[in-house]
């Protein structure tokens, strides 16, 4: 509680600070709005529901393609710690698609599916699902051989051996990699809905498009404020409870603020 009021006291003085500097002419307001004009812009746009109604329809593309990169990413990520030939193919495509940008999904998005929310969702997929595989790959690698030949000597054998020892004991590198995609996830979908228009719904990265376009900046670093917020209290009601039993579980919790 105590870092949170001193982060809290903190951000209060820079944002003072920015407005006196903002009022003095320290910069051009074209290029950086003061604080006020930013928060009477959050302000407006909560008041309108053009920001909650935004805020609304990419969280929910997110979290559908987000859903299914897991989904797609989990398996593929066991398939290639178990079977070589998987690794050799799927595993080195992963890991070079991996590092595409992720805007570079969107044309592809757009000839496949044309102007609609399929269209934002395979980008975000496509932004998830190859950190999870590849994370999910590790995990499996780094478990402990001891705890196979434990189980097994106590009787486990084929897909129990993987449900109750392997996957468990990599949840660890696998939580590690649902947040590199989630990561990934936000940032492909911004980039979808920056430079494509789908009609049944404006998310938040339209309304940073449309600020840049009339050169609102307030809009633009209101957007962004909440784009931040968002990723925050993501890893905050989602990530952070679900690292903390994994850190009790496995007796790592030691020396844990």
């Amino acid at each position: 509680m105590k870092r949170w009021r001193n982060a809290a006291l903190l951000f209060a003085l820079l944002i003072g600070a920015m407005e006196v500097l903002a009022r003095m002419g320290a910069w051009s307001p074209v290029l950086f709005p003061s604080p006020l004009e930013i928060g009477r812009y959050l302000l407006e746009a909560v008041a309108d529901r053009t920001l909650l109604d935004a805020s609304w329809v990419t969280v929910k593309r997110l979290m559908i393609g987000y859903a299914a990169g897991l989904g797609v990413g989990v398996p593929l990520g066991l398939l290639t710690a178990r079977f070589k030939i998987v690794d050799d193919t799927l595993g080195t495509a992963a890991l070079g698609l991996q590092t595409l940008p992720s805007v570079c999904w969107v044309p592809l998005a757009l000839i496949w599916f044309g102007q609609t929310e399929l269209a934002m969702v395979f980008v975000v997929v496509m932004g998830t699902v190859w950190s999870v595989s590849l994370a999910t790959a590790a995990g499996v690698r780094n478990v402990p051989p001891i705890y196979v030949r434990a189980a097994q000597t106590m009787g486990s054998r084929g897909f129990h051996t993987w449900a109750r020892v392997i996957l468990p004991a990599s949840l660890p590198f696998i939580v590690s990699g649902m947040k590199q995609g989630w990561a990934f996830a936000w940032r492909s979908l911004m980039a979808a809905e920056i430079y494509v228009t789908v009609l049944t719904g404006f998310g938040l990265g339209h309304l940073l498009h449309y600020g840049r376009e009339l050169q609102a900046m307030d809009a633009v670093v209101g957007i962004m404020l909440v784009i931040v917020l968002i990723g925050l209290l993501t890893d905050k009601i989602l990530f952070s409870p679900f690292e903390r039993f994994l850190h009790r579980r496995w007796g790592t919790a030691q020396g844990k603020r």
